[in-house]
C-alpha cells in the first residue's frame, strides 16, 4: 500500500514536494527543481538520489 504526502521540498524549498512510502521505500521528489531521492524506509540507505544544482565541492569542507 502507498500513501502520499505534500512536504516543502529539501532542495529547493518549494511547495512542490511531495514523499511518496511505497512498502519498505521512500521517495522524495520535487517537479520544481527535479529533485529525487528513494531510500529504504528501514535501513536509512539511499537507493537513488538526484539534485540538480548540488556538487561535491560545495558539499566538502575545504581547509
Amino acid at each position: 500500500m502507498s500513501r502520499i504526502e505534500k512536504i516543502r521540498c529539501p532542495n529547493c524549498g518549494s511547495e512542490y514536494g511531495e514523499r511518496h512510502y511505497i512498502d519498505n521505500l521512500t521517495r522524495t521528489q520535487c517537479v520544481a527543481c527535479d529533485y529525487l531521492m528513494i531510500t529504504d524506509a528501514t535501513t536509512g540507505e539511499v537507493v537513488e538520489a538526484y539534485a540538480p544544482g548540488l556538487y561535491m565541492s560545495s558539499c566538502s569542507s575545504s581547509s
